[in-house]
C-alpha cells in the first residue's frame, strides 16, 4: 500500500512539473518560478501535503544539486577558467561587492546574525547562469559584444562558489574556527589541486572516460561525479564542489557527449530539486515576507545592472552593449536557492526559507524583462533628457542583424557603439 502510494505521488509530480515546464515553455519563460510554487502547494501548509515520497525527493533533490553543478562545469575548461581570474577578476570584486552586501546588510538589519548575513549575501550575489542563457538564447544576442563580459562574470561566480560553500557549509555546521579555516584549506586545497590537473592531465582524463557506447559513457560519468562529491562531503568540502571540479576536469568531446547524455536527467532531477525547496516553506510563512524580499530584489536588481555595466565599460562595449549586459544579469534562480537551502536545512532561521523563495520568484520574473527592456528604456531616459541627443536613436532595443545593428556596426567597425 506504502509503495503504491508512493508511485501515485511521485508519479504525480513528475507530471505535474512536465505540464508546468511546458506552460512555461509556451510563455518563453524560465520554469523556475513554476517549480517553486508547485512545492508551496505540496508542502507542510499547501493545499495537497506530500507524505510518502518525500524521502525520495529529498535524495533526488540531492542529486539534482550535483547534476546542476556538474553540467556548469562542463561548460568550462580549466584554461578558461585561468584565463577568465587573470583577466575578469575586477569585474568578480566589484560584482561581490555589489550584490552580497546588501544581503548581508539586509540580515543585520532583520536580527538575524552573522552567519545568515553571510548565507543571504550569498543568495542576493550569485547570478543565474541556466535562465541568464536561455534568455540570452531567446533573445539571440549569444554574438553580441558584451555575451563575453556576461558570461566572464557567470564564470568567476561559479568559480567562487568552489571557495563560498565551503565557509558556508562549516559555519552552518557550528564548527570552531580551527576547524573552520581546515575546511576551508582543504576545499581551496582541492579545488587548486583539480585545476592544475585539468589543465596538464584533462586530456587524460577525458581519454580514460571515453567511450563510444553511452551507456558506458554514461555511468561512469555519473559514477564518477556521485563517488567525488561524496568525498567532497564526507571531508565537509561540499559534494556540490565536488561535481563542480568533476565537471571541469572533463573536456572535448567527452564534455559534449556528457552534456547531451546528462541534459535530462538534469533538468528531471533540478526540477525535483525545486520541489523540494518548495515543500519546506510554509506558503502561509511568505507574506510576512514579501515587503523585504521586494525591497531586496530592487536594491539587487539595481546593484546587478550597475556590475554588468561597469564590467563592461571597462571592456571597452558601447553604451547600448553595457547597458544590455547590466539588464541581463539581474535573475537569480538555482544557486540562490542551494545555498538558501543549505541554511533551511540547518535551521539557523525560519525565516531565510520563505525570503529567499520570495526573493528568487520575483528576480526570475523581473530578470528576462531587465535583459529585454534595460537598454531601451535607458534610451528613452536618456533621451527625455537630451531630446536632440543621439540616445533618441536608441530608444527601439537592437537585436543581432537588424538594420540598428547593421548600421551601429558600420558606423564602428570594432562594434563599439
Amino acid at each position: 500500500m506504502h509503495s503504491a502510494l508512493f508511485l501515485i505521488e511521485f508519479g504525480a509530480i513528475i507530471l505535474g512539473l512536465g505540464l508546468l515546464g511546458r506552460v512555461a515553455g509556451r510563455l518563453k519563460f524560465s520554469p523556475i518560478p513554476l517549480y517553486l510554487l508547485a512545492g508551496l502547494a505540496f508542502g507542510t501548509g499547501g493545499l495537497l501535503p506530500m507524505g510518502a515520497s518525500e524521502e525520495f525527493v529529498a535524495i533526488g533533490a540531492e542529486i539534482g544539486v550535483i547534476l546542476l553543478l556538474l553540467m556548469l562545469g562542463l561548460e568550462y575548461t580549466a584554461s578558461d577558467l585561468v584565463s577568465n581570474l587573470k583577466t575578469q577578476y575586477p569585474a568578480g570584486l566589484v560584482d561581490f561587492g555589489l550584490n552580497a552586501v546588501p544581503g548581508a546588510v539586509a540580515a543585520l538589519l532583520m536580527g538575524w546574525g552573522p552567519v545568515a548575513a553571510v548565507v543571504l549575501a550569498g543568495v542576493t550575489w550569485i547570478s543565474s547562469s541556466g535562465v541568464i542563457a536561455k534568455v540570452m538564447g531567446d533573445l539571440g544576442r549569444v554574438g553580441n559584444r558584451e555575451t563575453p563580459v556576461i558570461l566572464s562574470i557567470l564564470v568567476l561566480e561559479d568559480l567562487a562558489m568552489a571557495v563560498y560553500l565551503p565557509i558556508i557549509t562549516a559555519l552552518l555546521a557550528g564548527v570552531s574556527l580551527a576547524a573552520g579555516s581546515a575546511t576551508l584549506a582543504i576545499a581551496l586545497g582541492v579545488a587548486g589541486a583539480v585545476l592544475f590537473i585539468a589543465v596538464r592531465f584533462g586530456r587524460h582524463i577525458s581519454r580514460f572516460v571515453s567511450s563510444d557506447d553511452p551507456e558506458k559513457l554514461l555511468l561512469v560519468v555519473l559514477g564518477l561525479t556521485l563517488l567525488v562529491a561524496g568525498i567532497a562531503q564526507q571531508l565537509q568540502v561540499s559534494a556540490a564542489v565536488g561535481a563542480f571540479l568533476v565537471g571541469i576536469a572533463l573536456s572535448g568531446e567527452v564534455a559534449e557527449g556528457t552534456h547531451t547524455l546528462l541534459s535530462p536527467l538534469r533538468d528531471l532531477f533540478a526540477a525535483v530539486f525545486f520541489v523540494f525547496f518548495g515543500l519546506h516553506t510554509d506558503p502561509a510563512s511568505i507574506p510576512p515576507v514579501l515587503l523585504p524580499a521586494f525591497a531586496l530584489a530592487v536594491v539587487t536588481a539595481g546593484t546587478k545592472i550597475a556590475t554588468g555595466y561597469w564590467a563592461a565599460q571597462r571592456a571597452g562595449i558601447g553604451v547600448k552593449g553595457r547597458w544590455r549586459a547590466g539588464g541581463t544579469l539581474v535573475a537569480r534562480g538555482e544557486f540562490s536557492i542551494v545555498i538558501a537551502g543549505l541554511a533551511v536545512t540547518a535551521g539557523i532561521e525560519p525565516a531565510m526559507g520563505p525570503l529567499a523563495t520570495a526573493y528568487v520568484l520575483i528576480l526570475v520574473v523581473i530578470g528576462p524583462l531587465t535583459a529585454r527592456y534595460t537598454e531601451p528604456v535607458a534610451a528613452w531616459v536618456s533621451s527625455r533628457r537630451n531630446p536632440s541627443g543621439p540616445a533618441a536613436l536608441a530608444a527601439v532595443p537592437s537585436q543581432p542583424g537588424s538594420p540598428e545593428v547593421l548600421k551601429e556596426q558600420a558606423q564602428d567597425p570594432a562594434g563599439r557603439a
